[in-house]
């Protein structure tokens, strides 16, 4: 079983920022990539970003300049700055991980967390 615990979300005014962190843990050989998605309400999930061990990333036009993702060991984070009402959503964390089976194989395994609210209001 592989888990992923996010934290940070909150209630931040207009133009501040939040920092959302996402923890892997379980009986896992690695997870990559790691990533953030949203979802508001009335609306679709969207991915907001992620990232590949080899650096490569991936953001959705309505963040870029604003947000920035990063990982540390297994552990991803969402540094958003300059956040907008617009940027109201439960956002999730997700990632791909390698979990070890029966008979000595591994299979890949998409994993999502529970989701942290984030609030942007004055």
């Amino acid at each position: 079983q592989v888990q992923l615990v996010e934290s940070g979300g909150g209630l931040v005014q207009p133009g501040g920022s939040l920092r959302l962190s996402c923890a892997a843990s379980g009986n896992f050989l690695s997870c990559d990539p790691m990533g953030w998605y949203r979802q508001a309400p009335g609306k679709e999930r969207e991915l907001v970003a992620h990232l590949r061990v080899g650096g490569s990333t991936n953001y959705a036009d309505s963040v870029k300049g604003r947000f920035t993702i990063s990982r540390h060991n297994d552990t991803a984070y969402l540094q958003m700055n300059s956040l907008k009402p617009e940027d109201t959503a439960v956002y999730l964390c997700n990632a791909d991980c390698l979990v070890p089976v029966v008979a000595g194989t591994i299979r890949l395994l998409e994993v999502w967390g529970q989701g942290t609210l984030v609030t942007v209001s004055s």
